[in-house]
């Protein structure tokens, strides 16, 4: 066994360490495993209904600095779904995800992954989800140990059974602890051809294999919602797709609570989603109490903007908590333009852990009506389901309804636009490959499904696979581990390139593998749609950006502009230790500030200055309720909002005041830089820039800048009154010392 490793927060992932040693590791842990839940949760000053237990360590969201840092995990599994393509990379992004709350680490596809028809041994069965290797699959789970360790809760591993090669992608899986897969005989038999026969036996097997190691499945019924051209017309099909694989899957000895329906909210706005997708939600969990649902946010209508699908994956979550959800799944929202950055995987994450935090306990102030519209609506789909499951037996069951269309039919049953997929029974990829076993069959496997004659001499531990002295789901060292063949296009070739950027001081932007160099460019050009795309490419290549494409145009309106924005890759490096890094500043304890203040009284006056009416930010550094130089013992004269700075640099002389503050967060034309250089000036022009201190604030203002404007300081976003107080005070004791 190798030994786990301890990850410090300050350091990145040791992928090395990570990939050294695979062939002894072994999973120190098989299964899926549900968030630990209490009935209320205390958490910084607020009480919370649909909690889970806190993290070690994590991420919180960022308004969470006006809540103490609080950061509560909400009480369903959150999922983060993984697509860089390079599974050295992927560990990165998973570390980064479970520090945002995420449990639920699903390894997808990228292009053309799902299409392959051969192992990559060579072998003609097709391969499941994606071409994934033991090594891949090892490493990730490996890593996820060391990771789970970090953040203090498990964290469920979970990728695709599917394809023809479905059980053997199972077995392996089993072997290596992933902990939940997607798993459906439709799904094969709608979207990849797979032989309708041979589909629901390979299921048989994979999900009795997947049983024995204790994963849970999730279906693949909500692919109907996003290939069908008219999505919400689908729902009484979906039901009926579920309905199917729940029953198949408990037959195969599967429980209710870890078979995952994968619902998805069938529209999204413009649409009144709501009032569509909520009584389709409820229908589901009336029709199967017992099972668990894996609610994923909608992808269907997604396009580039991703204000637009976050709004979507909101109002997602909004279902989840009217109803109920066991696991929510997250999806980038940058996922309509193919670019599915580590950083908007994160964006995703917190999406949905602020939706479910911000809705908790919902119900406990609302109910759904349980009369009118809603009712009836989940009535109607109920009963087009049961029709539609009535009309299949009818024409003489499943095999029959798919070679007719059936499914993926655009119009609501009992309605049909015939435009379904069809699939021959007797075709497809694997036809022909469902053999009958002889009477003598015998398999020396633990957890085969169907027929087996097992001898009788056989299982003197009432093990079948005693036979052959345990199988490889007994015996972890029968395992045939075999690295990478491929001598160029392998992990320690593609993290032999990137070394220099791995763990030393060269950096490059990167949003998809180490050192891609990809950044983002958001800007406004005042042209039509065409002509502005064309424009940001050609500022692209001035700007020195490679392989620069647009990602996103939106239309402000068609004669005064549209929004561009686009990645580009930078071609150099930065060297850290020759950037200059000004220290931070350290603040004083509140208790010598005071006693500073109380031997060298202060006296400021503070003002938002020019035309600028904003007040708050001003208000909360200087008032005593908002922890402001108030509370520090420092007279305050504020003069309010929009105050010339001539009259404040009068008002700072009268009052005999040490410093000025200003405030100014209006930044059009540069309007900040050019009130503190003004402030600056009209002091030196009365002589009192010596005796004065300036400071100023605002949302684009940073000590930089400020000083640069001549300024003695200057704070940024988030400042607190502390900070400022801290800053006055050490400044009194170096004109003491002085």
């Amino acid at each position: 066994m190798v030994k786990s490793m301890r990850l410090q927060h300050d350091k990145k992932l040791d992928i090395e360490k990570v990939i050294s040693d695979l062939d002894k590791y072994r999973p120190r842990r098989k299964g899926w495993v549900w968030r630990t839940t209490q009935k209320k949760y205390h958490i910084g000053e607020f009480d919370y209904l649909q909690c889970s237990d806190n993290l070690k360590q994590s991420q919180p969201l960022p308004a969470a600095k006006s809540f103490g840092f609080i950061d509560p995990q909400p009480d369903v599994v959150i999922t983060s779904e993984i697509a860089s393509g390079r599974f050295e990379d992927d560990l990165r992004r998973m570390r980064m995800a479970a520090w945002h709350g995420a449990d639920h680490i699903m390894v997808i596809r990228t292009a053309g992954q799902s299409h392959f028809d051969g192992l990559i041994e060579g072998t003609p069965e097709g391969i499941g989800g994606v071409p994934i290797t033991r090594k891949q699959i090892r490493a990730t789970r490996k890593a996820l140990d060391y990771i789970e360790d970090e953040v203090g809760r498990p964290i469920n591993f979970h990728s695709y059974v599917s394809g023809a090669a479905g059980p053997e992608i199972a077995v392996m899986f089993a072997e290596e602890g992933v902990n939940g897969a997607h798993q459906d005989p439709q799904y094969n038999v709608l979207y990849r051809n797979i032989n309708l026969y041979r589909s629901f036996v390979d299921a048989a097997e994979a999900k009795t294999i997947m049983n024995s190691a204790g994963m849970a499945q999730i279906d693949g019924a909500h692919n109907a919602n996003a290939t069908a051209r008219q999505a919400w017309k689908v729902m009484p099909e979906l039901m009926v797709q579920h309905a199917i694989n729940c029953t198949f899957s408990n037959r195969t000895g599967m429980p209710k609570d870890r078979i995952c329906l994968s619902t998805v909210p069938p529209t999204a706005p413009p649409a009144p989603c709501i009032r569509i997708d909520l009584p389709y939600a409820v229908a589901l969990r009336e029709l199967f109490k017992g099972y668990r649902f894996r609610c994923q946010m909608n992808t269907k209508y997604m396009e580039s903007c991703t204000r637009e699908a976050t709004v979507s994956h909101t109002l997602n979550t909004l279902i989840s908590r009217l109803t109920s959800a066991d696991i929510q799944s997250t999806i980038t929202p940058d996922e309509g333009r193919n670019v599915p950055w580590h950083y908007n995987s994160i964006h995703g994450i917190n999406t949905a852990k602020q939706a479910l935090n911000g809705l908790d306990g919902l119900l406990e102030i609302v109910e759904l009506k349980k009369e009118g519209p809603l009712r009836e609506k989940v009535r109607e789909l109920k009963e087009r389901a049961v029709l539609f499951l009535e009309e299949i037996l009818e024409i003489g069951g499943y095999a029959n309804a798919v070679k007719l269309g059936f499914f993926v039919d655009s119009g609501q049953y009992p309605e049909r636009n015939d435009d379904g997929i069809s699939r021959d029974p007797d075709g497809g990829v694997g036809v022909g490959q469902v053999i009958p076993r002889d009477p003598d069959y015998f398999a020396p496997v633990c957890h085969h499904f169907g027929y087996n004659k097992i001898p009788a001499d056989a299982g003197s531990t009432g093990k079948v696979c005693d036979a052959i002295g345990g199988c490889t789901l007994c015996d972890a060292d029968k395992i045939q581990y075999i690295d990478e063949m491929d001598q160029e296009d392998n992990v320690n070739v593609r993290m032999e390139k990137v070394k220099p950027y791995l763990n030393s001081e060269l950096i490059k932007p990167e949003v998809q593998w180490s050192g891609d160099g990809y950044l983002l460019v958001t800007l406004f050009l005042p042209a039509e749609e065409r002509t502005a795309e064309f424009a940001a490419l050609e500022i692209a290549s001035r700007m020195g950006l490679a392989d620069a494409e647009v990602i996103h145009r939106q239309v402000m309106q068609n004669a005064e502009g549209t929004l561009i924005e686009m990645k580009g890759r930078l071609d150099f490096s930065i060297i850290t230790s020759e950037i200059v890094v000004p220290p931070k500043p350290e603040l004083l304890e509140e208790e010598e500030i005071r006693k500073i203040f109380q031997e060298n009284k202060l006296t400021v006056v503070a003002a938002t200055v020019g035309e600028d009416e904003h007040s708050v930010g001003m208000r909360e550094i200087i008032d005593i309720k908002h922890g402001g130089l108030e509370g520090y013992g420092v007279k305050c004269h504020y003069l309010g909002t929009s105050v010339p700075l001539q009259k404040l640099v009068d008002a700072a002389i009268e009052t005999n005041s040490q410093a000025i503050l200003i405030s100014t967060i209006i930044s059009h034309g540069d309007i900040h830089r050019l009130n503190m250089k003004k402030l600056h000036n009209i002091c030196v022009e009365k002589g009192v820039r010596d005796r004065i201190l300036l400071l100023g604030g605002g949302t684009q203002v940073s000590h930089e800048v400020a000083v640069e404007c001549g300024l003695d300081a200057g704070f940024g976003r988030g400042t607190k009154g502390i900070q400022v107080a801290s800053y006055l005070a050490k400044a009194l004791k170096t004109q003491k010392r002085s």
